[in-house]
Order: C-alpha cells, then sequence, then structure tokens
C-alpha cells in the first residue's frame, strides 16, 4: 500500500527459508535434503512435512524450526506453526518470524494484554510492526489517548508517516470519531496519503457517516473514474440511493493489527522476495479471514512462486457472494493455466461471464486466454462482448480493441482489424504495441509503407531497446528499397534479440540485398538452428539453394532494387 524501503523497519530474518549450512546428524540429513530442495521450489507442502520430519529427530535446531515455520505460513496452515513459533521464542526471543507467529497468536486469542507484555520484554518483530501493534493494542484495551499517541509516535519516523496516518485515521473511524478520520483521510492534515481500494472505502465509509453520501461518491468516481469492481459499484449505489454505510474496514484491534499486516504486504510486493510478503498476508488472513484483500494478495503471491496448487486452493476460499468472487475466479482461471489446464480455466471463465455478464474484465480475461490458444473467432466473441460493455471508452481500454483486431487479423478481416487498431490508437496515440503491429502489418501487406515508416519510427522512439520493434524498422526499410539504412538497423534488431530466428531470418534478407551473400547464408542456416516451426524453414532452404533474388522471382515478388531515394 505504501512504497518506501523496509528493510531496515521489518525483520532481520533472511528471506530465503533455507538453512546455509547442511545438517548432517544421522539419520538426518535424508529428511534435510529433502525438505531444502522443497523449500528452493516453494513447495510449502512438501517442505512443511520434511522439515517436521527433521524437527522429530533434532526438536531443537534452531534452523530447523525457522524453516518449519515458514513453510507452514506458505501453507496457510498457521495452527501448525504456533507450538513450533513457541518452542523457538522461548529458545530465541531474538527471532522476529517466531515473535510475529506468538504475538499473532495472543492478539487472535484475544489476549491483548499478553501481546503487549511481548512487546514490552523486547520480543521484537521490527519497528514498523511493533509500533503499530502497540498502538492497535491500546486501542484494543480502550485506552485511545494512548492508542493516538502510538500511532504519532509510528508517524514521526523516517518512512513511515502513511503508515501512522492511516492507521490512526481507522483507529479514530472505529472509535466513532469520523470528523478526525476524514481529516487524515482528505488530506486537510497536511499530508495526502495514497489512494488505495482499501483507503477510498473507508474513506467513502466515513463521509456517509457525516452524511456527505455525495462527496464520497465523488471520490469514488476520482479515484477510479468508471472502472469499479461490484463491492465498490455496490458501495457507491448506495451512496447514491441515500443511504448511510456504517464503517466496517475496521472493527476491533484485531482488525487493525490485520490491516496492519496487509499494509506491510502491500508495500513489499515488487520490493521483497514474494515467499516473504506472503508471510504478511497469510498471518493478515489469520487474523481476519473476511479480509479477502489479503486472500487475494496471497494466491497471487503463490502464483508468482508457481505454486498453482496452492493458488487455486486459496482462491477457492473466497465466497461466490462475495463482491470480489469474480476476482478470485479470474485469478484461479489463471492458476489453472499456468499449471497446465487451459481447457479447465476457460470453462471457468465461461461460467463466469454467465454469472457476471456486466462485468467487462470477465470477457476480456476470456478473449486473452481463448487468444493464445489461438480460438481466434471465440476470442473476437469474447472481446464483443465486452465491447458492447463499454459505454465511453477511455484510454485505459486501448488494450480490448488492440487484442481484438489481433484476433480479426488472424481470421482475414483486415477492415475490422485495422478499424480496431486504430481505435487503439485514438484512445492511446503514442503506444508502441498497437504502432509496431499496425506498422509491420501494413508492410506484410506492402500497403501504406510511409504511414507504416512513421508509425514504426514513433515506436522505436518509445522502446528504443525493444528487439521486436527495430525489426520492424528495418524491414519496413527493407521494403521501401533503402538497405542500407536496413542493415544498420536490423543489426541493431540482432543484438537486442541474438536467438530469435524471424529477426535472424530478417537480416540475411538484407545482407543479400546489399550483396553480402555469405553473411547472408549464415544468418539463415543460424535461422534455422533456433525454432525453424517459427519460420518458414522450407523458404529459407530455398533461398540458401538459389538465393533470394531466386526466390523472390518464384514467388512473383518485386525484385530486390533501390529506392530512388535509397
Amino acid at each position: 500500500m505504501f512504497r518506501t524501503s523496509l528493510s531496515a523497519l521489518l525483520v532481520s530474518t533472511a528471506l530465503a527459508v533455507i538453512p546455509v549450512q547442511p545438517l548432517l546428524a544421522e539419520g538426518l540429513a535424508g529428511a534435510y535434503l529433502a525438505a531444502r530442495s522443497a523449500s528452493m521450489n516453494y513447495d510449502f507442502d512438501a517442505a512443511a512435512s520434511y522439515f517436521t520430519r527433521a524437527l522429530i529427530q533434532d526438536p531443537a535446531n534452531v534452523e530447523l524450526m525457522q524453516s518449519a515455520i515458514l513453510s507452514h505460513i506458505g501453507t496457510g496452515d498457521v495452527e501448525r506453526a504456533v507450538p513450533i513459533a513457541r518452542r523457538l521464542n522461548d529458545l530465541n526471543h531474538e527471532d522476529q518470524v517466531a515473535n510475529l507467529i506468538v504475538l499473532s497468536e495472543a492478539v487472535a486469542s484475544g489476549d491483548f494484554a499478553a501481546a503487549a507484555k511481548m512487546l514490552d520484554d523486547g520480543d521484537s518483530v521490527g519497528p514498523l510492526v511493533d509500533g503499530l501493534v502497540q498502538a492497535w493494542l491500546q486501542f484494543g484495551e480502550g485506552r485511545m489517548s494512548e492508542a493516538v499517541a502510538a500511532f504519532d509516535e509510528v508517524s514521526k519516523s523516517p518512512g513511515l508517516q502513511n503508515f501512522g496516518l492511516y492507521h490512526k485515521a481507522l483507529a479514530l473511524a472505529a472509535a466513532g470519531d469520523m470528523e478526525g478520520a476524514d481529516e487524515i483521510m482528505s488530506g486537510r492534515s497536511g499530508v495526502t496519503l495514497p489512494a488505495t481500494r482499501r483507503s477510498v472505502l473507508a474513506h467513502a465509509q466515513i463521509l456517509s457517516q457525516l452524511e456527505r453520501n455525495a462527496d464520497a461518491v465523488e471520490l469514488i468516481d476520482a479515484v477510479f473514474q468508471g472502472n469499479l469492481d461490484p463491492g465498490m459499484e455496490i458501495a457507491r449505489q448506495r451512496l447514491s440511493d441515500g443511504e448511510t454505510l456504517s464503517f466496517d474496514v475496521i472493527l476491533g484491534a484485531k482488525e487493525g493489527i490485520a490491516e496492519v499486516y496487509f499494509s506491510i504486504a502491500g508495500a513489499l510486493v515488487g520490493e521483497a522476495d514474494d515467499a516473504y510478503t506472503l508471510l504478511y498476508t497469510r498471518m493478515s488472513e489469520f487474523l481476519n479471514p473476511k479480509l479477502v484483500d489479503a486472500t487475494l494478495m496471497s494466491a497471487q503471491l503463490l502464483e508468482r512462486l508457481g505454486r498453482y496448487d496452492l493458488a487455486t486452493e486459496t482462491y477457492n476460499r473466497i465466497s461466490p457472494d462475495d463482491p470480489v468472487y469474480h476476482e478470485a475466479e479470474m485469478g484461479r482461471a489463471e492458476a489453472l493455466k499456468s499449471s497446465g489446464q487451459t481447457d479447465e480455466a476457460i470453462e471457468v471463465l465461461s461460467r463466469l461471464s454467465q454469472s457476471h455478464p456486466d462485468q467487462p474484465s470477465i470477457f476480456v480475461s476470456l478473449g486473452d486466454m481463448l487468444r493464445s490458444e489461438e480460438r481466434y473467432e471465440e476470442a473476437t466473441a469474447a472481446y464483443d462482448a465486452a465491447v458492447a460493455l463499454i459505454d465511453e471508452p477511455n484510454p485505459r481500454q486501448w488494450p480490448v480493441f488492440f487484442a481484438r483486431g489481433i484476433t480479426f487479423e488472424r481470421t482475414d478481416k483486415w477492415p475490422q482489424a485495422e478499424a480496431d487498431f486504430r481505435k487503439a490508437l485514438e484512445l492511446s496515440p503514442d503506444q508502441p504495441q498497437v504502432l509496431n503491429y499496425l506498422g509491420y502489418s501494413f508492410v506484410e501487406m506492402k500497403q501504406n509503407l510511409d504511414e507504416a515508416l512513421d508509425m514504426i519510427q514513433r515506436a522505436v522512439a518509445a522502446r528504443p531497446d525493444d528487439g521486436y520493434i527495430t525489426d520492424s524498422l528495418g524491414w519496413v526499410f527493407y521494403r521501401l528499397g533503402r538497405y542500407d539504412e536496413a542493415t544498420t538497423v536490423m543489426e541493431r534488431a540482432a543484438e537486442l534479440t541474438p536467438v530469435d530466428p524471424i529477426v535472424t531470418d530478417h537480416l540475411g534478407d538484407v545482407y543479400w540485398a546489399v550483396g553480402r551473400r555469405r553473411e547472408a547464408e549464415f544468418q539463415w542456416h543460424r535461422a534455422l538452428s533456433f525454432e525453424p516451426e517459427e519460420v518458414d524453414a522450407a523458404r529459407i532452404r530455398r533461398k540458401l539453394e538459389v538465393g533470394l533474388d531466386v526466390v523472390l522471382d518464384e514467388e512473383g515478388g518485386d525484385p530486390i532494387s533501390r529506392s530512388n531515394d535509397g
């Protein structure tokens, strides 16, 4: 949620869950090595089993306990991690992950006094977590003044102001001080907080409590610009209808601490190892199973780690009645596809498009998946449904028209394809993917070459290090007979994508055109050595037999000749 460098503010525990030194005690090495291998592949289930087996033989081994804890948390089984964490906490009060687990278990059981004593005794989870959790524990004990002071103390720490203010606002709202919460959320206190789905929903509920529904609707529209998920759409509609929304983002200290973990996870995404970030989303789920945003993030992290089975299992925990159910099902479909179950994934999206026929994103995802399977006509139908749900296309929706244009182009419906490509450019005029695709298509059809050149030059300017776009520029120069320019550009494309068969084949053609015949033949041989199924291998072999000039003549194409301005 809040971007900042957290490396010194969270835990000092290494991100890897594997001990560095091998454990060679008799009878232990086999289980340890199996656990280590499983952990390296983020196979949390197997790792948890093997580490637990190793612990039976060496129950006081700190490294085994650390790894077993993290493996259990990875599977989402916090209950099994708790006794190991307690044992480790008894041995080593400086282990921050163990402290996090024991602290959270105390919070989950409602024993706020025990949780506070841990922190007072120095069982630290890290400065950021300690400060925010202490504040929420004070809140839970009914000491609001002390809680506010604790949140303010966190806000004074370098880089943590947003964290402290956001959680202070949530605590004020949960205590009924909607004016104070709005003062922070609105930015009138002097600090503008980043807008996230959670923060916008919280602020909208606060505004509604203050009988300012119109301001809440304006906030939602300003942030999301009409791109609302079902849950936010429901909230907006209720606000528009004049209904007063209750404040239920945070109900108490336990939910507040779960929000702390979720906030930290949001800040860690892309900054820390995904397996480490997963620790915080899993603990957030543990304290507040209703925080579906944390469940979604856990599933997404598991996907990124390649644990598609656990990702699917996590997505499945979200109820069909939940407003974010469609997001979970879309994520589950992606996990199924990534695990090789593409037909099942398409079936999930097909059913979802029937149960949620008003969500364009579902049809776009279905179209993308069908297109990846080269089922272009079915993909076109899915994109048609998505476009029909878009009243006034905005710049963010250029990919829908671009994708549908590709399906039209692949099914030989060029007029429709060109119309969609131009619509995508109307929405996003400098989008390099569209400029390149449309420009290259013109080159291949030998149409509108001057316009194609302009498009591709703009695409290259936007992405100078993209080998495929650079290849397009070289190819349009070749088509225009400007072979010297084509050579320079195509050599650059080959540097950027040195093992691509199409780029290499093109480089061979350009070399042939400028009389560098031996180099041309060398490049054609290279193209065949990579992935010949991606190119016309028979045509390349024919070029090697008789030369490019003869092949062009056999095909009835234009002979190699320089343009007048070449």
